[in-house]
């Protein structure tokens, strides 16, 4: 067992954290700087969506009497509370941008903590003179920079509608941020996987985001029980620019305090690569007969995870499309703006394409984190004794590209299904709008597996990919952007169903990509040397 070159206590347990700091910026510094670009953006540009939106005090007032009854739309986006655009930016975003932070978060503390003991890299930093908690302090910080740094975005860009919303804003997002970062800090001391680590603290946040739907579908106020058991709902019931409730950020900060403390308490008494809930040694039944069956036991705990959730997801947003049709009502701005993401056709349909083509750019994440389960196992060592049999690199590959793409596949299937649960109508129209959105979520894939098979260092850049499609494909729409821009996404190119005319010239072209892209990333990893 590793030990350490200093002794326990006072600021030795805390020797060399800035070092490592400066380590885990530097490696992330593409990663997050594209999430907190793609968040900030989401948020700086819906104040003058809004204003396009709802640009007369009749229109806000109609906007706040429709929330207050619709409670199918309360639970996507959350109450109003005010009709300024600095309230109405917080209402459209703040929940979104506050999940988009805790993933963030989660990842950069997970990939600094666990991951690094899961590799062993973590136990020839610990030989040197580095204290005992330094690198779970500097994950913890690279998650604060980060973090900091959005607010200062987020307050500087809307400080226009309003410094101190601005602020309250900003500050509340990177404080549930910061939540999760110590969430993910604590679970990453409880488990033994990375893979699992990252899977419990994203299970939790969306467990989050369901308590904080069914509480404000109940309340229009924000006042449920529900809302105040989630970390968005104190995000939202914080009401920046509407009466700003400060001492709700003593509550963000308080949990975060909480938990931080819990896991440098777990942190001091667990050894370096051990954890409090120690992983089962093999299968349990069955047999891993192949690569292909060790790649499912691998990637089957994801799957079902992302499986439910589009189900679910297809569930509300199904039930929600009528309610979607009478918010809008007689607003054009806001008629146009849904036609742009779902097509030219009835606002229902509109309403219907662009919630599907919104999960599709999230059936993006599933499939880069799926293919980057290569890059993981490779560059762990896991791969190396796998490789040593009778198993080739292509073989191997193939096992966890088939659960990727397969999968992503099955996820879209299942939000078809789920909005046939919830709207009842349309199914098979609906169905082929799920389908079809998967050649661009292919070809995003088939990025993943090029970078991964010629460029594994920049492999993680897959992650850049799939964030700028989603920015492209939620902001591009709102902000009535060039065609030239929106066309950078794959999904641009995708016919706009249900609603539109099916064109299967774009679908062909795209498929082809996705497969020339995957062929050409599996050439690269059979010739070149393989990295640990």
């Amino acid at each position: 067992m590793t030990t350490f070159a200093v002794r326990p206590g006072g600021s030795r347990q805390l020797a060399g954290t800035g070092t490592l700091l400066r380590f885990a910026l530097r490696r992330d510094r593409l990663v997050i700087p594209v999430w907190i670009a793609v968040n900030a953006l989401m948020v700086l540009s819906m104040p003058g969506t809004l204003e396009g939106l709802y640009g007369t005090p009749a229109e806000r007032a109609d906007l706040l009497r429709q929330m207050e009854t619709n409670s199918s739309l309360r639970a996507m986006v959350g109450p109003v509370f005010g009709d300024s655009l600095g309230a109405l930016t917080a209402w459209r975003v703040g929940i979104y941008a506050g999940a988009l932070a805790a993933v963030m978060s989660l990842l950069v503390v997970v990939r600094h903590t666990r991951d690094e003991e899961e590799s062993g890299r973590q136990e020839l930093v610990a030989s040197g003179m580095v204290g005992r908690r330094a690198s779970l302090t500097a994950a913890l910080l690279a998650a604060a920079v980060a973090n900091g740094v959005l607010a200062l975005l987020v307050t500087a860009g809307l400080a226009g509608q309003g410094t101190t919303g601005a602020l309250a804003l900003g500050l509340g997002i990177a404080a549930v941020g910061m939540v999760f970062a110590t969430m993910a800090a604590i679970v990453a001391q409880l488990t033994e996987s990375a893979r699992l680590a990252r899977g419990l603290t994203a299970a939790v946040l969306g467990a989050a985001f369901v308590l904080r739907a069914a509480g404000d579908s109940a309340a229009s106020d924000g006042s449920s029980v529900l809302t105040w058991l989630s970390p968005l709902g104190w995000l939202e019931n914080l009401r920046p620019y509407a009466s700003e409730r400060w001492w709700v950020l003593a509550l963000l900060a308080g949990a975060v305090a909480l938990q931080g403390a819990v896991a440098y308490a777990l942190a001091g008494r667990r050894d370096l690569g051990m954890s409090f809930l120690p992983t089962r040694p093999g299968p349990a039944s069955g047999r891993l007969g192949s690569a292909g069956a060790l790649a499912w036991r691998l990637q089957r705990g994801g799957v079902l995870g992302w499986s439910i959730g589009f189900f679910l997801a297809g569930v509300v947003y199904g039930g929600m499309t009528d309610g979607a049709a009478d918010l809008v009502g007689d607003n054009e701005n806001a008629r146009r703006v849904f036609e742009r993401m779902g097509g030219q056709s009835g606002l229902t349909d509109a309403f219907l394409a662009s919630m599907v083509g919104m999960l599709g750019l999230i059936a993006a994440l599933y499939i880069v984190a799926s293919v980057l389960r290569l890059h993981g196992e490779e560059t762990s060592g896991r791969a190396e004794p796998v490789l040593a049999n009778a198993v080739g690199r292509v073989r191997w590959a193939a096992g966890h590209l088939v659960i990727a793409f397969g999968g992503a596949a099955l996820i879209m299937l299942l939000a078809g299904l789920g909005f046939a649960v919830g709207y009842g109508k349309q199914i098979g129209p609906i169905l082929a709008a799920c389908l079809v959105q998967l050649p661009a979520v292919w070809v995003v894939g088939g990025l993943a597996v090029l970078l991964h098979g010629v460029l594994p260092r920049a492999a993680l850049a897959a992650w850049g990919v799939a964030g700028a499609v989603l920015l492209i494909g939620w902001v591009g729409p709102a902000l009535d952007a060039p065609r030239a821009v929106l066309d950078v996404s794959p999904f641009g190119h995708l016919p706009k169903l249900p609603g539109g005319s099916m064109q299967w010239g774009p679908v062909a072209v795209l498929t082809g990509v996705a497969v020339v892209l995957v062929a050409a990333g599996l050439a690269g990893l059979r010739r070149r040397d393989m990295s640990t």
